[in-house]
């Protein structure tokens, strides 16, 4: 069985997607952390899919202060810089869409649909 994992960035001192902004996917074992996968969002702040095919321990790491920094809408010294999210996938749970809502100073997420 796979779920999908799905992500979205909106920029939120602004009101729109954050376009361009890397993230990474890992997933953690008990020996250490595994590498999956590196992603741009989009025009729409999205990445494609990811399909996960085993449950456990994930991370999306957010490179938020580079997005920032690109977008000249910061100082060279961000508050923020990568931002990890770290969950638990269940394989027999419904689609996991893990949303990050940024500001240069603060960031929320949740669970979403």
């Amino acid at each position: 069985m796979t779920v999908d994992l799905t992500t979205h960035v909106l920029n939120t001192a602004k009101g729109i997607p954050a376009k361009d902004m890397k993230i990474e996917l890992w997933r953690f074992t008990e020996e250490k952390p595994v590498f999956l996968t590196q992603m741009k969002t989009d025009c729409d702040g999205r990445v494609p899919p990811q399909q996960l095919k085993v449950a456990g321990i994930y991370e999306l790491l957010f490179y938020v202060g580079d997005y920032f920094k690109e977008s000249g809408e910061t100082s060279n010294l961000m508050f923020l810089d990568q931002v990890p999210i770290r969950f638990g996938i269940e394989l027999r749970k419904a689609n996991y869409h893990i949303p990050l809502l940024i500001s240069p100073w603060s960031y929320q997420t949740y669970r979403g649909s």
